[in-house]
């Protein structure tokens, strides 16, 4: 559980859940329990990842977007869903008109699912915390950031 029972998420809102300086993690569903393991694991190599829940895809919260990567300088995004027409693809068609940032997409590549169970799906399809931390040594090499 991220919320108390008695949040409510405002459409169009996107909310901070941990401050950072080093990348903004930019994710939304169960991608955003793994985006906060991904942030802590990024700690103990000394890297402060900004975890950011966009619950609402549309209309997506450009000014939190903005002032994140305006601060970090790259972005990964993380989504239980296909990286076409997705998350990522609405924060790249964002950023790339309004503050171009390197981002690296995690979610569910161009390909065919399978049924299983969630502790084997995340892995096998990276959607967990060890292939957003990948993404994120990605994406700081690309804005040569380390």
């Amino acid at each position: 559980m991220i919320y108390d029972d008695d949040f409510e998420i405002e459409l169009g809102r996107a909310y901070v859940l941990r401050e950072g300086t080093d990348v903004t993690i930019a994710a939304c569903g169960l991608e955003v329990t793994q985006a906060l393991e991904a942030a802590e694991l990024l700690a103990a190599q000394n890297i402060n990842a900004e975890v950011i829940d966009v619950s609402s895809i549309k209309p997506i919260d450009e000014e939190t977007l903005y002032k994140s990567v305006e601060k970090t300088g790259c972005i990964v995004s993380a989504e239980e869903h296909s990286i076409i027409g997705g998350l990522g693809g609405a924060i790249a068609e964002f950023l790339s008109e309004n503050i171009p940032t390197p981002l690296v997409r995690v979610g569910v590549k161009d390909k065919f699912g399978t049924s299983g169970e969630l502790s084997d799906l995340l892995p096998a399809y990276e959607l967990d915390a060890a292939a957003i931390v990948e993404a994120v040594r990605k994406v700081r090499a690309l804005a040569h950031l380390g």
